[in-house]
């Protein structure tokens, strides 16, 4: 049977765009499953289908008939998971630098989601469509670090209503390019597809989601800094963007960065090294820590070295 869901707008939520508003709503959901949802007609208020565009109004109750998951068409690849925990709701993995959360084009396998349906089979949520099966949210291919995947649909939703609220503790570590002037700060500003350039995220003034970065410096090299980065909230390249808008991007990163990088790396240095978050059956805060990966620690004692000299 589709999943069934009623929101009321509030009087603060009145013009928000539908999908915006829904999307704000259902973090479990993509934007763009969101707009699809819309424009199959399986969003509608007082029994009318609206548009992915239209304004919310002020005690609007918006009904969602959101399908069963079909199942997935990806192969089940095995493949060496570092797994940190694991039970009869939730899987904590350690993601390698250089691999793919879930299946796209370009990258239809190889991706962890194939590993998971390898080492799950079904038991894997299914709320985030066929292509993300168990998955609530996701780190980019050359971030490696801890991430929560979710067996069950209430487990998927327990948690996905944590990162609605933003009570789940996300701490990284990144070496930045220059030399920061505040041992610690916050970088805040709106984050959207750039208007330069729509496949990249940029801070931008209008149609951004809101977005908060906690920095603290941890070690300082001269020409570059190591930082511990607190999340608040989790939009994409959050940490990549901000930091690039203030001036010292990530080192390694060809995206927001300079294209010509110094040492030999694969992409950003920035690695998810603490999750936390209330179990979703238990009602337990727990929390995981991921080991720096071998490259980035040797990145570390590299720039000990070369400052020291």
């Amino acid at each position: 049977m589709p999943q069934e869901r009623m929101l009321t707008v509030t009087g603060e939520e009145e013009g928000i765009r539908a999908d915006r508003y829904l999307a704000g709503h259902l973090p479990e959901l993509s934007r763009s499953y969101i707009q699809q949802l819309i424009s199959d007609g399986r969003v509608t208020s007082g029994g009318r289908k609206i548009k992915a565009s239209r304004p919310v109004a002020a005690g609007e109750m918006l009904h969602l008939l959101i399908p069963d998951p079909v199942v997935p068409d990806i192969r089940p690849e095995p493949m060496e998971l570092h797994i940190l925990y694991e039970d009869e709701d939730i899987l904590i993995v350690d993601k390698p630098k250089g691999l793919t959360v879930h299946p796209a084009p370009g990258h239809w396998s190889g991706t962890l989601v194939n590993g998971l349906l390898a080492h799950c089979g079904s038991e894997l949520s299914g709320i985030n469509g066929v292509l993300r099966p168990g998955i609530v949210h996701r780190i980019d291919m050359n971030t490696s670090g801890v991430l929560v995947v979710c067996k069950t649909d209430s487990a998927h939703r327990c948690i996905a209503e944590q990162l609605r609220v933003h009570s789940i503790t996300r701490l990284y570590r990144g070496v930045v390019i220059g030399n920061l002037p505040d041992d610690e700060g916050t970088v805040t500003g709106a984050i959207g597809r750039s208007p330069k350039d729509r496949k990249k995220m940029a801070v931008v003034r209008e149609g951004g989601k809101p977005a908060v970065t906690h920095y603290r410096v941890l070690e300082r090299f001269g020409s570059y800094t190591s930082c511990e980065f607190r999340l608040e909230t989790g939009r994409t390249h959050q940490i990549r963007v901000h930091m690039a808008s203030i001036g010292h991007p990530l080192l390694g990163d060809d995206v927001y960065g300079p294209f010509r990088c110094s040492f030999r790396l694969n992409g950003q240095t920035l690695h998810a090294m603490v999750l936390g978050f209330r179990h979703p059956r238990t009602g337990q805060y727990m929390e995981w820590t991921a080991p720096l990966p071998p490259y980035f620690a040797e990145l570390l004692e590299t720039l000990r070295s070369q400052s020291s000299s």
